[in-house]
């Protein structure tokens, strides 16, 4: 046991550190680590030992929060809608967001954080997605406050921005493409309707195949004025929790409802469908 105590060194622990390595590369030391300091103490091992494998234990949990995933995660396999609901911080919530930061270039995991008394807004615009918290529990948030001065346990995800630059977009891109695709989203089951569980979004997803998948939407509107400056046209099906905003020439001015269908989508907003 000393000698796997020293061979568990603070060095050997960074060296690991530097290169890339899996999620599951982690899980397996940290079990490691774990079953060192039980055995340690079962047998009432020398208390420098004891002490050493907690500090390391400890220094290898830090670690594993800031190292990149690779390998084992497929954005493909997440699945955004399952995160509503969840609070800032929580594990099932912050490991996505690292693997998407991981697959984008020149990404932060690190949001742009703006609170309202009614609203608080984590937004990723390196990895094309920004996350709408609702105030829970009699909770209300300062306007301005700093991620660190907000009670994160009073917060609850609410609402999903997924953002796509199409073609013949216009203004500042503020939010760059999402790194995942295909995006999964699942849809509702709804008595009387035949439709697949879930719809498959690609970049090239247009208004048409969208209507295809999930029919006619329950609301929609925008695409009115002139072709510059007026608001794409969006569609909502409310029973799945999704709304899409559509971009490029085709979602604007006044003829953008018979060219809409050929449209791609621009920003996919999901959101907790209403209880029925």
């Amino acid at each position: 046991m000393r000698d796997l105590d020293r061979h568990i060194s603070d060095y050997d622990l960074f060296s690991f550190v530097e290169r890339t390595v899996t999620a599951s590369a982690f899980g397996l030391v940290l079990l490691v680590l774990e079953a060192h300091l039980t055995l340690s103490c079962q047998i009432r091992a020398p208390s420098t030992l004891v002490i050493n494998t907690r500090r390391h234990l400890s220094l290898f949990s830090t670690m594993a929060q800031s190292v990149p995933i690779t390998g084992d995660v497929d954005l493909t396999d997440i699945r955004l809608q399952s995160l509503l609901g969840l609070h800032p911080t929580s594990t099932a919530l912050s490991t996505p967001i690292r693997a998407l930061a991981s697959h984008a270039t020149n990404a932060s995991s690190s949001p742009e954080v703006k609170a309202y008394s009614d609203a608080v807004y984590f937004n990723y615009h390196s990895l094309g997605i920004s996350l709408l918290f609702k105030p829970v529990g009699g909770y209300k948030p300062k306007t301005g406050q700093r991620r660190d001065e907000l009670q994160e346990d009073s917060l609850e995800l609410d609402g999903i921005d997924i953002y796509h630059s199409p073609k013949g977009g216009t203004g500042k891109v503020s939010y760059t493409t999402i790194p995942v695709n295909p995006i999964a989203l699942e849809l509702a089951s709804i008595p009387g309707r035949t439709r697949p569980a879930t719809i498959q979004v690609t970049p090239e997803t247009t208004g048409k195949d969208f209507v295809a998948c999930l029919g006619e939407p329950d609301r929609k509107g925008g695409g009115a004025g002139p072709s510059s400056g007026s608001i794409g046209i969006w569609c909502e099906w409310t029973k799945d929790g999704i709304m899409v905003e559509f971009g490029g020439d085709e979602s604007r001015g006044p003829q953008a409802w018979e060219r809409g269908k050929d449209a791609t989508w621009k920003v996919i907003t999901l959101f907790r469908p209403p209880i029925s």
